[in-house]
């Protein structure tokens, strides 16, 4: 979100960010407060739960609030919640004869639901419903889309698929610092995102190897304390470092070889970014990731404790081999360059409000 604003206020759009203010930290509080002084509508933010509850109603009477003071061309959703909103506001404001591109970008968010259970029915019909007021879908991963077919079906929207983007500063490489453990985990503290596996695979890659492996884990949320006491009864297998959340640059000096061990993923920007920074990834091959090093890539594996020791010691044993064995710079400045992704979308903006006027003027004519 924050590199697409940033390249959207680059190209000369008037730009302002509405979300959630439950969720995040200090950390997240200090990108804002970056963000604020380039955004000519603002950063406004207001509580948005993340599952469905009576508080949705206040939720969207607040959000309608804001979006409706601020009159925006483009409605751009982010994540399911954020796609209702925009795509219901947008067309309330419609009614009112406001000129506004609905656009949403799913995020996997409802994605992740097994289409057999009642919740994934609830939610995939709530889909279906929402295609009907989108004006442009989009997707950031090739198997983002296969799912979304699978589960909701053809998108009734025109639909694209445009992959996260990274500024060129962030193609700089990153250097270890001096005593760095030997892997890092970064993102939320939640079991979907994996850092229970990853603490499985410390202690076992320190067994096979027969000396104590060394982590840090950079993140927060609600589950941390269980995963501190989880890397607390491995003993002198593994050693883990628990750290909050801070800029994944600062925290890839932390550690040899970053570990992504998710259960589940659209397109993750840690792993765009420990890559375009020089450092060597063991990721899962779950979601978009393979899209990014290729099916037959030696840094992917289940996720399963089992086979990411199995790569941590490979890792470890021949880091230069390893470290080999990751993308090219220049193939991946090409592909998920911000500057490829925010030029993309803008041009999904502009072709949804083009047939939104076209559809406007059919309307006055008939």
């Amino acid at each position: 979100m924050r590199d697409l604003a940033e390249a959207q206020v680059s190209a000369g759009h008037i730009v302002g960010i509405v979300c959630d203010s439950t969720t995040g930290g200090m950390f997240e509080e200090r990108l804002f407060d970056t963000l604020r002084p380039l955004l000519a509508l603002g950063v406004s933010r207001t509580p948005m739960q993340r599952h469905v509850g009576p508080g949705d109603i206040a939720s969207a009477w607040r959000t309608l609030k804001i979006i409706k003071e601020l009159q925006p061309d483009v409605l751009h959703g982010h994540g399911a919640k954020g796609g209702v909103y925009a795509r219901l506001f947008g067309s309330l404001l419609r009614v009112s004869r406001s000129r506004v591109a609905r656009v949403y970008s799913a995020h996997g968010g409802s994605l992740h639901y097994d289409e057999t259970t009642a919740m994934g029915k609830f939610f995939f019909a709530l889909e279906r419903l929402m295609g009907r007021v989108t004006d442009h879908l989009l997707f950031v991963s090739e198997y983002e889309r296969r799912v979304f077919l699978r589960k909701i079906g053809e998108p009734k929207a025109p639909n694209s698929l445009i992959y996260n983007g990274l500024h060129a500063s962030e193609f700089d490489p990153v250097g270890t610092r001096p005593n760095a453990a030997d892997f890092l985990y970064i993102g939320m503290m939640r079991d979907l995102k994996g850092p229970d596996i990853f603490i499985d695979a410390l202690a076992e890659a320190g067994t096979r190897l027969g000396r104590p492996v060394s982590a840090v884990m950079v993140g927060d949320g609600e589950d941390k304390p269980r995963y501190q006491a989880q890397a607390g009864r491995f003993g002198n297998s593994a050693q883990a470092t628990f750290l909050p959340s801070m800029p994944a640059r600062e925290a890839f000096a932390l550690a040899e070889v970053v570990v992504v061990p998710s259960r589940a993923e659209a397109m993750p920007y840690v792993v765009l970014e420990a890559l375009a920074a020089g450092k060597p990834i063991i990721a899962t091959k779950v979601g978009g990731i393979p899209e990014i090093f290729g099916n037959d890539s030696p840094a992917l594996v289940r996720p399963d404790a089992g086979e990411i020791a199995g790569r941590m010691v490979a890792a470890i044993q021949d880091r230069a081999a390893f470290k080999a064995s990751m993308p090219r710079l220049e193939t991946l400045r090409s592909r998920f360059g911000a500057d490829v992704m925010a030029g993309a979308i803008e041009q999904a903006y502009f072709a949804a409000l083009a047939r939104q006027s076209a559809r406007a003027s059919r309307e006055r004519v008939s």
